[in-house]
């Protein structure tokens, strides 16, 4: 009775669409989540996103959840998360993808999910780093360890997405250094980060760790821009 009463004087809203959500609803109402762009790379789309490594430090496995346009839900979602301080939504789309991935063998062996990190001047400005709480729910689901001292970017640059891929690559390369090394040799990491365009975050991230002995790479993220 008492969480009928709050509910009806505070509704929750819909993460993608801001409608008011039920009370067995969570983050995301039942419309959205019927018509938000599924990737399904990890099940029968796995080329469309190894495309966007190829070339690069190997990756072992690849995927994202959702599909990124302008101006569609997925847009919404992230844009919630990364500047509306809405970090729910991290972790409920590591939930959905977590679960997704632990009926997969590939991914049952991971050991550690690592986060790309944020510069310490972008964390202090948005208080958070967005890809947290979505790697800490797929470490649950995947039983494995969640790790985000061991990647730090050491320069504060200028946001990505409007730089083509050239461009891109110059403003990542060598930006990211390894730290307490030791806890991944011999570890087959998932570093999990919001939004593939490129591929060049992740690309900086695997070139600095490809040099751990024993290490495999495998990537998940939230969203890849079509």
């Amino acid at each position: 009775m008492l969480r009928d009463i709050i509910y009806l004087f505070y509704p929750k809203y819909c993460a993608a669409c801001d409608t008011p959500i039920y009370k067995n609803e969570r983050v995301i109402c039942t419309t959205c989540r019927h018509v938000l762009p599924l990737g399904n790379f990890h099940n029968v789309n796995a080329k469309k996103i190894e495309k966007v490594f190829y070339g690069c430090a190997k990756i072992e496995n690849a995927t994202s959840l959702l599909v990124f346009q302008k101006d569609n839900l997925v847009q919404k979602l992230i844009h919630n998360l990364k500047y509306r301080g809405r970090e729910e939504i991290g972790e409920e789309l590591g939930k959905w993808l977590g679960q997704e991935l632990s009926q997969i063998n590939e991914y049952k062996v991971i050991d550690i999910v690592v986060p790309v990190p944020l510069h310490k001047k972008r964390l202090r400005e948005r208080g958070y780093n967005q890809v947290e709480t979505f790697g800490i729910e797929i470490a649950k689901k995947l039983e494995a360890v969640y790790i985000d001292s061991v990647l730090k970017k050491k320069s504060y640059n200028k946001k990505q997405s409007k730089r083509d891929r050239s461009n891109r690559w110059i403003n990542t390369v060598e930006t990211f250094e390894v730290q307490n090394e030791s806890l991944l040799c011999n570890k087959h990491i998932l570093l999990v980060d919001d939004i593939v365009t490129t591929g060049a975050t992740i690309e900086s991230c695997a070139d600095v760790l490809k040099s751990i002995p024993g290490i495999k790479i495998s990537v998940a993220t939230m969203a890849l821009t079509e």
